[in-house]
């Protein structure tokens, strides 16, 4: 059985654009792809090369044609809030 820390930091995974949106804006951050590519990143407005912010409807759209899901952590062990997240292939396993 999970400890409560354990439960806590339990990544999610999601295709929902609300929940991810709220996910990043509850943490400050907002949609972004790396210059000259269509990698998407979630920019928390630390210093990071070459990313720029795009519209939430660009992203949404690069994120569905690439099949993509949204792997996250809502709380660290110690209970506050995580930024981990990472962008995975729909039905990819999780590493």
């Amino acid at each position: 059985m999970a400890t409560a820390s354990e439960a806590k930091s339990k990544a999610g995974r999601t295709r929902d654009h609300n929940e991810i949106r709220r996910w990043a804006e509850d943490r400050g951050g907002h949609p972004a792809m790396v210059e000259g590519t269509e990698i998407l990143r979630i920019d928390f407005g630390e210093p990071e090369d070459k990313l720029k912010q795009v519209s939430w409807e660009q992203f949404f759209r690069v994120f569905d044609d690439r099949d993509l899901e949204f792997l996250y952590q809502d709380r660290t062990q110690d209970g506050g809030k995580s930024r981990f997240f990472k962008f995975v292939r729909s039905g990819e396993d999780e590493d």
